[in-house]
């Protein structure tokens, strides 16, 4: 064809192709820009529109060669195809139309309800205050807390269990700083409590709005936190540099300061406060407890007695009450009915619960020989009483059997929960520091050998989870109980209890079959179990279970060609740097920080170490710098510096000095005044409340015999 007729020119092309582009921004719709560029002239074409003029009527050819007039705007008409852009902005959806389909209804999106992790985490530490003011038992909500993790939230369980303790009575004021001192480190590190107290701070103008005596019980609560040693006395000065003068955070800060921690013997005030009812020792306890039991064997009130007794706060020592009253009943055939209506009303009103029932009968069944001693007929007494008791609903039957099984069982689960408690602390310090010597020590400390089984199973359980460096390091450290503390009964052991969770543990971790099955095998590489204990340990499990298959699997690594070499390295072979690299990098910071005098940088590098629970290192070999090189001021310094900061902690720095004092005899081969010396620091450290009292009580008493 000759003409053009019926098609675009380029420059009409081009600017459809802009205004599809242009589309997302421009407010017309394709079919308005195109009308506007359409009515304007076309400059190729010499102001012709479809190479006719601006009056000429558009026609269109047929396929059978004959010109057939279009319908205005070029749509419409048979064959035609309408116009370039069509868009029918009129279109409806009519739901009667035969040809209806649903298809083409526009979608409709639907909001759905997103759970924030820290609305929750909000939620389950409420309940977790709530329980503890009511029971006051610090093991289990430190567990509770460890049980529900997300760690990074700690700072917001802080300020609910101060906020929440705030608008109560001075009982719970105290337990709250009670339960943040029993926290600290070992389930709450130290940033997340600085945080904390960062946010109650930041929210203090909110308190006042509805506790007018907020500002003076938020001091109140910060100087408590600095005399526990909480937090770091620097914290005060820095902090209020960040909060606005005019703000109560700010005027909380300054009352703390001049207030509390200002004043003579300050920190005695400060505990003594809010009553110190939690702090109350257990000679003062048993003191009151006495004083009501005689005042109702005077008085026959029982109303009274148990008022009294719920006053105490003292829940989870309820027990020492069910004791002392049975003891009292037992002293004379007058005071036994009173003593019985008393426990027996006690347990009607709930206030005294059946396993502190159970627990004060048993630990009085433990003590009738040395009972029977002042009251010979203790133990004729007590057999009568028991069922008695019993009979009356007051006291589970169960302990009525000869063997007294279920208070043993009782006592003998709670020792296991402490237990289980204190491990997890344990291998996540090892995981950190990589210290196998300082474990196998803390172990020993625990005296538990019994439940050395349950110490592997939870070793191998948390290293599941954790990178091969974690893994490898779980191995070396069988290796190493096995010879100073495991049995190998005890390994073989803990890896049945292993292998019976197993498909509890794959429902956590997909790959648990296939980790379980290397750590078997490399201990039987490491010489910690024979090959002769897998067939042992698959015979005490459940046939055609999936430890048995596990057992299989390591039984194929261990005969596999190169068996000994690959087992080595399945997890790398290594476990980071170990603790001589960390004692090399301590030793090169302090002969820096010899040379140099830079305090501020020195802590750098410590805290860059990041090792916290190896800061003991730091004490030790600080001291012993000191003593070697003469160099008393700048080490004392430091050490005072890094207290200061937080950086090394109270417990740490015991353990220093406790170190230190262990190798005096070694140290004074070397260093003829080492004791002398040694004397001076610990005096500057009580001095400056670096050290527990219990280390300093340990010295006077190793003085005394001495």
């Amino acid at each position: 064809m000759a003409s053009n007729e019926g098609f675009l020119t380029d420059e009409q092309r081009e600017m459809m192709k802009v205004a599809t582009e242009n589309h997302s921004t421009s407010q017309k719709p394709h079919s308005s820009l195109l009308s506007e560029y359409l009515s304007k002239p076309s400059a190729a074409a010499g102001g012709k529109a479809y190479g006719g003029g601006s009056n000429a009527v558009k026609h269109r050819r047929s396929h059978a060669g004959k010109s057939v007039r279009a319908k205005k705007d070029g749509c419409g008409g048979k064959g035609n195809w309408g116009k370039l852009i069509d868009i029918d902005a009129d279109y409806h959806i009519d739901r009667n139309d035969p040809n209806y389909d649903s298809g083409e209804e526009p979608f409709e999106l639907v909001g759905a309800t997103v759970s924030d992790p820290l609305d929750d985490y909000k939620k389950a530490v409420a309940s977790i205050i709530d329980e503890y003011f009511s029971t006051g038992d610090v093991d289990v909500a430190a567990a509770d807390l460890i049980e529900l993790g997300s760690g990074e939230y700690h700072p917001y369980f802080i300020k609910r269990l101060v906020s929440v303790s705030m608008d109560r009575h001075d009982k719970e004021k105290e337990m709250a700083s009670v339960l943040l001192s029993s926290l600290y480190t070992d389930v709450i590190n130290p940033n997340h409590i600085r945080d904390g107290f960062v946010l109650l701070l930041e929210s203090a103008d909110d308190f006042v709005v509805d506790i007018p005596d907020a500002v003076n019980v938020l001091a109140l609560f910060l100087a408590r936190a600095v005399v526990d040693d909480i937090l770091p006395p620097v914290f005060l000065p820095r902090v209020s540099k960040a909060l606005p003068v005019s703000s109560k955070g700010y005027q909380v800060v300054q009352t703390a300061e001049k207030s509390y921690l200002s004043a003579a013997h300050h920190a005695e005030l400060v505990e003594r406060r809010w009553g110190g009812m939690t702090r109350t020792s257990v000679e003062e306890v048993k003191k009151k407890i006495a004083d009501i039991l005689k005042e109702y064997m005077e008085t026959g009130d029982a109303y009274e007695a148990c008022r009294c007794i719920r006053e105490l706060g003292v829940s989870f020592f309820h027990h020492e009450v069910v004791k002392r009253a049975l003891i009292t009943g037992m002293e004379s055939d007058t005071a036994e009915p009173l003593a019985l209506n008393l426990l027996k009303e006690a347990a009607s009103e709930n206030l005294i619960s059946s396993s502190q029932m159970v627990k004060g009968f048993y630990r009085l069944r433990e003590s009738l020989d040395d009972l029977a001693l002042d009251i010979p007929s203790a133990k004729t007494k007590f057999d009568s009483i028991v069922p008695k008791a019993v009979s009356g609903g007051w006291l589970d039957a169960s302990f009525s059997d000869p063997s007294g099984e279920s208070g043993r069982q009782e006592m003998e689960n709670e020792k296991l929960k402490r237990f289980k408690e204190e491990v997890v602390t344990i291998i996540h310090e090892y995981f950190n520091s990589d210290d196998i010597p300082e474990l196998i020590r803390s172990l020993e400390d625990l005296g538990a050998p019994e439940y050395n089984p349950i110490f592997l199973k939870k070793l191998v359980t948390l290293a599941l989870d954790r990178k091969n460096r974690e893994k490898e390091m779980a191995s070396t450290l069988l290796s190493s109980l096995h010879i100073e503390l495991f049995t190998t009964e005890d390994v073989a052991d803990g890896f049945v209890m292993l292998l019976e969770s197993a498909e509890d543990t794959a429902l956590d971790i997909l790959d648990a079959s296939n980790e379980l099955a290397l750590f078997l095998a490399r201990a039987v590489i490491d010489d910690v179990l024979s090959p002769f204990s897998l067939e042992e340990i698959s015979s005490r499990l459940p046939p055609n279970s999936s430890g048995t298959e596990t057992v299989k699997m390591a039984r194929s690594l261990i005969f596999a060609r190169h068996a000994g070499e690959r087992l080595l390295r399945c997890w790398g072979g290594g476990t980071g740097w170990a603790v001589e690299d960390a004692k090399d990098k301590i030793l090169n910071l302090l002969e820096e920080y010899e040379s140099s005098g830079l305090v501020s940088e020195a802590c750098k590098c410590i805290r860059e170490l990041g090792m916290p629970f190896f800061n003991h290192e730091v004490v030790k070999k600080a001291l012993v710098m000191a003593m070697e090189k003469k160099k008393d001021k700048i080490v004392l310094e430091l050490l005072q510096e890094s207290f200061g900061e937080g950086l090394i902690t109270t417990n740490q720095m015991t353990k220093g000095f406790t170190r230190v004092k262990d190798g005096l005899e070694d140290l004074a081969l070397d260093i003829p005044n080492a004791k002398e010396k040694f004397s001076e620091y610990v005096e500057h450290a009580k001095k400056s409340g670096w050290v527990s009292s219990s280390f300093v009580t340990s010295l006077t008493e190793d003085a005394k015999l001495a």
